[in-house]
């Protein structure tokens, strides 16, 4: 039975394998990077790269103020990790986006990346195609629709096993 690590743990250590050239693989958590990557029952590898293009799936700490509890204290710094898709990459900032999420983005710059999708696997061992996603940005107006009807049949799915 796979043992789940919290993220503030996991993460740094993911890292620190990455910045010794190792290939990392684990399961991630989430439903975000859907329908490509399905939380706790995909597998992916991470392995570290200097060069991001648009389409990449990166692993990345994103910056995540938190308010003071009081008047007297300064926002906090607490990590924020995902594993998202780059949309846009300008001077400063990477631009990331999950999948499954109709809105939110994120913004980056490559030092907080700490490696890159390179391989999806599904449960029976075989692996999924490893796109840029350029359909799955450019149907954004119809998203709803389709995860609607992804997570239906996914539902049903796991009804019938």
């Amino acid at each position: 039975m796979p043992h789940k690590v919290d993220n503030s743990i996991l993460i740094p250590e993911i890292g620190k394998l990455l910045q010794e050239g190792k290939d990392v693989r684990f399961t991630p958590t989430g439903v975000s990077m859907r329908p490509f990557i399905e939380g706790e029952r995909d597998t992916i590898v991470l392995r570290k790269c200097n060069s991001f293009r648009v389409g990449d799936i990166v692993l990345a700490q994103i910056p995540n103020l938190q308010p003071p509890t009081s008047n007297l204290q300064p926002p906090t710094s607490v990590p924020l990790y995902v594993l998202h898709r780059i949309i846009a990459i300008n001077d400063q900032f990477i631009t990331l986006q999950g999948d499954g999420n109709l809105q939110g983005t994120e913004q980056c710059t490559a030092n907080d990346i700490f490696g890159k999708v390179v391989q999806i696997y599904k449960p029976d061992g075989h692996t999924k195609c490893l796109t840029r996603g350029r359909l799955w940005f450019y149907l954004k107006p119809c998203r709803r629709i389709l995860l609607k009807v992804y997570r239906k049949l996914l539902k049903l799915h796991n009804n019938t096993l």
